[in-house]
């Protein structure tokens, strides 16, 4: 980057011009503020090897003059919290104008989340009186009588006999209420999304009981994040706040770490293995490991081989036919074979990663072991499913979130997946799903499935409404949704997208061969359910929130669709290139489930993974793992993925802890669920949220996190323009001002500066670096000689 601006103390400054209308910070991007700052530092200013030194008379003349200043009346200058009037204008209202922007990003992601019914006192599901069935276990501390405990007793031996069979053994479908039907109606709105109408009436005059905002509002707001991330001054100045934030935790690191160590020794029966910890981010498809699979399949080559299992070219094969089609015998069968841990070869070719689901590269074992919809109504991975979640039972500690595929190919998807998940009744205290919709709109278009886009989202949408309305209509689909907790859009991130969205048509008129973008997905995934989410609350019905992978290849465009409309993000390992946006989730709290395993196989070697950064700098990520089938080795894979960061990056165990922590406030269980895990008051801020016995996080730690991101929100509010207009003359505090030097770059503001008198100038710039005054003093001295 050229640096060809220069002030009168020799310190070079960026042009405007050279940050590209792009909201990525590039490495020369980073190197210019480095070296800038390194310049105010005097780290670079060089001593001429013929330059006289100072001899002593002078050094003792210089330091006889300095003043003597009573230390009692002067602040410490490392306080970050030292109030002081700003003297130049052009800079606070240029930082004003700056912390108005980001906090219209936010109130922008608050209207979306609260249009939705996306927050957590939305959803019946966290009130008081929800009732879960099956009941969660019960606390096994205190005691119970001593009939009770020898009832438990007997359980729990009956399931470690039998612990797959003991899976799902306490529902009884029988027992789940279905409530009656609904007077409101619902239909296809004007922009193409579902509609709730009071009656028909209301219907038919187009007037729903809920407005959301349009595609077009939708696309505005994303333009207007989108020019706030890619401005200049603006990237700048996340960065440095970003740097301070990492600044900080390495100085409460350096101050606290034995505190936390002894508090953590001080908690009595909890460690890194006995606190909860979710899974937030596991596919269910692959979330057993090879080792798992193989064994499966070989006992079921053994014990099941005359199971008919598939209809292929007019026949119908059975297990043995289909290995003899293959020249293959159980004895044959080993990892190596199987073929499906993804390795070198898959790093960047999202492709063949896919291909990886297909054991021993056969798409017919992949419908015969890993569908749920195939010739034996997804029997074997019901089966496999359930051992999966007998090893979790026993672990107690662990929980998962599985992500099962909703495709929208046709309407009667949703009653065969509810009819498959309540007939082998996988229920489990240790479970809950996610609805994961590919995005395959071209491949369904080329195939026939779907004429056009409004046919996916009538197959995906219309049977929730449906249910919602009359549940009697959809009874399995009903109970299956209770344990729902919202839904995921998966594919490659990495595939080129049409740059212009603001052309785009109605779903209705979207009928061409080309895939529509991320951002469009996502709008009417938002859109539907923000208008399902509304009926569901009102009938006392649990709600549904947006996680979608987002963040891990492609544009930023993602990123910020994903910042307006959801409730948290799968990946994210792209806002390490996005500092403005990164600063954005880091106020807003988005929860983050990382996968550095995953990123490791596909897009992102292990030591570039931004983790831990954002870990240090407080975002809210948690630990998941993707897809264990192809990254893990291991039995319990989600201890694989906290061991190897840990050794990897040095996380203590409150680290880990609080990981864990994090990856249970980010899940969807209910909240008399989380209050017994995690604390009664998980969900109030800082300590008083905290419950050291049940998280074994220090309050230390939690506290930190919360003053400092409330130190970074206040900052917003105090500053940021008010709705009455008036401006707030409260004093500026050094933490409000870090970051300003990327404002300070701006031309307008520099000739503002130096309108003032130069000595002026010079002594108040130099006032604000220690030790930059002895500096200049020798470099005078230096030209006298």
């Amino acid at each position: 980057m050229p640096l060809n601006k220069t002030l009168g103390n020799g310190v070079d400054i960026p042009n405007d011009d050279d940050y590209d209308d792009t909201p990525y910070f590039d490495y020369h991007h980073l190197k210019a503020i480095e070296n800038h700052d390194s310049k105010y530092l005097c780290q670079s200013l060089s001593v001429s090897p013929g330059a006289s030194h100072l001899t002593e008379e002078h050094i003792a003349s210089t330091l006889s003059n300095i003043p003597e200043i009573p230390t009692a009346s002067v602040p410490h200058a490392a306080d970050p919290k030292v109030k002081f009037e700003a003297k130049d204008n052009a800079i606070t209202t240029e930082l004003r104008e700056l912390y108005g922007a980001l906090q219209k990003c936010l109130d922008l992601r608050e209207k979306y989340i609260m249009l939705s019914g996306q927050r957590l006192m939305d959803d019946p599901r966290n009130s008081d009186d929800w009732e879960i069935y099956p009941a969660a276990p019960p606390k096994s501390w205190p005691l119970p009588p001593p009939e009770e405990l020898e009832r438990r007793k007997a359980k729990e031996k009956a399931r470690e006999a039998d612990p797959v069979a003991a899976v799902g053994s306490d529902f009884d479908f029988s027992q789940c209420k279905i409530p009656g039907a609904h007077v409101y109606q619902f239909g296809l709105g004007p922009e193409g999304h579902y509609q709730v109408y009071k009656n028909e009436l209301d219907q038919t005059a187009g007037q729903p009981i809920h407005e959301f905002p349009t595609p077009r509002e939708f696309y505005d707001d994303m333009d207007y994040i989108l020019s706030v991330i890619s401005d200049g001054p603006a990237k700048s100045f996340a960065f440095r706040r970003l740097r301070y934030l990492d600044s900080k935790w390495q100085m409460y690191i350096l101050l606290n770490e034995f505190q936390e160590l002894a508090d953590s020794k001080r908690t009595p029966h909890r460690d890194f293995y006995n606190v909860r910890k979710v899974d937030t981010h596991v596919h269910h498809s692959s979330c057993m490991n090879q080792k798992h699979l193989l064994r499966f399949i070989k006992s079921k080559m053994k014990r099941s081989q005359d199971d008919v299992v598939i209809y292929r070219d007019g026949h119908e094969l059975t297990l043995k036919g289909v290995f003899e089609s293959l020249n293959l015998t159980a004895y044959d069968l080993s990892i190596d074979t199987l073929d499906m841990h993804a390795h070198k070869d898959s790093f960047h070719r999202f492709d063949k990663f896919n291909l990886k689901y297909n054991p021993i590269g056969e798409s017919r074992l992949r419908e015969i072991f890993m569908k749920t919809d195939n010739f034996i109504q997804g029997r074997y991975l019901a089966e496999i499913t359930k051992e999966v979640v007998s090893d979790l039972e026993s672990s107690k500690y662990q929980q998962v979130e599985y992500r099962v595929s909703i495709y929208g190919r046709s309407i009667d998807e949703w009653d065969k997946l509810a009819k498959w998940v309540v007939n082998n009744k996988l229920f489990s205290p240790n479970l809950r799903w996610l609805i994961q919709i590919p995005r395959l709109y071209n491949i369904y278009k080329a195939s026939k499935n779907v004429d056009n886009f409004q046919d996916i989202i009538t197959n995906v949408f219309q049977p929730l409404f449906e249910v919602t309305k009359d549940p009697s209509s959809h009874p399995e689909l009903h109970v299956f949704l209770q344990r729902v907790i919202g839904f995921d859009t998966v594919d490659d991130e990495s595939k080129p997208e049409k740059p212009i969205f603001k052309d785009f048509p109605l779903p209705k008129d979207w009928d061409s061969s080309n895939n529509p973008p991320y951002s469009y997905y996502l709008y009417y995934m938002y859109a539907n359910t923000a208008a399902l989410n509304k009926w569901r609350q009102l009938r006392g019905f649990n709600t549904l929130v947006l996680r979608p992978h987002c963040g891990e290849a492609g544009d930023t465009d993602h990123l910020t669709a994903a910042f307006l409309t959801s409730y948290g993000i799968s990946h994210g390992i792209l806002l390490r290139k996005v500092p403005a946006l990164q600063y954005l989730y880091y106020l807003a709290q988005i929860g983050i489930a990382m996968s550095p395993l995953s990123n490791n196989a596909l897009f992102l070697t292990y030591e570039r993974n931004p983790l831990p950064q954002f870990f240090q700098r407080g975002l809210n990520i948690s630990l998941s793992t993707d897809d264990p089938l192809q990254f893990h080795f291991t039995k319990e894979p989600l201890i694989e993925e906290y061991s190897v960061a840990a050794q990897i990056w040095k996380l203590s165990s409150t680290d880990m802890c609080e990981l864990a922590r994090n990856s249970v406030i980010q899940s969807g269980w209910e909240d008399q669920v989380k209050s017994h895990w995690i604390g009664k008051d998980w969900y109030k801020p800082g300590v008083e949220g905290n419950d050291m016995q049940k998280t074994n996080v220090p309050n230390i730690r939690v506290g930190f996190r919360h003053e400092t991101l409330k130190e970074e929100l206040d900052a917003l509010r105090r500053y940021a323009p008010r709705k009455d207009a008036s401006v707030n003359h409260e004093p500026m505090s050094k933490h409000d001002f870090v970051g300003v030097a990327g404002l300070a770059e701006s031309s307008s503001i520099q000739q503002h500066l130096m309108a003032h008198k130069e000595d002026d100038w010079v002594e108040n710039e130099m006032s604000s670096f220690p030790g930059v005054s002895m500096v200049a003093e020798r470099a005078k001295l230096r030209t006298n000689h």
